[in-house]
């Protein structure tokens, strides 16, 4: 499976990249800004995303948008400002960052699970 990891901060994508490896998943694309997460899901396309709000280019939840207003792809919002996805994108899994991995497993799988069931 292919994942999308929007993040701006290196050590917090690898940390994540870890996470999705343990859960299954074995291709990854990277983007630190809503530019290349728009460019990198135009070419391939993931079966899960990973968003962090606040980037140093752009915003995590403009590039979700923009992806999912065409496919229905399960987004799992890592960030450390969990009001502007509460607000903005209220029906998606949030992990607050600070994060622990058995967090973002926890999250991928209700994710997932959630994709399954039909659930956005």
């Amino acid at each position: 499976m292919h994942a999308l990891i929007i993040e701006d901060e290196t050590l917090i994508a690898l940390a994540i990249e870890d996470v999705l490896r343990d859960c299954g998943f074995t291709s990854f694309d990277f983007a630190v800004s809503t530019e290349e997460a728009l460019a990198a899901a135009s070419g391939r396309c993931p079966a899960l995303i990973t968003a962090d709000v606040k980037l140093a280019q752009g915003c995590g939840i403009d590039a979700v948008q923009a992806i999912c207003s065409e496919l229905p792809i399960p987004v799992l919002f890592i960030t450390g400002s969990p009001a502007e996805v509460r607000l903005r994108m209220p029906r998606h899994v949030l992990i607050q960052k600070p994060f622990r991995a058995d967090d973002v497993m926890a999250g991928i799988k209700l994710v997932l699970e959630n994709r399954d069931s039909g659930r956005s």
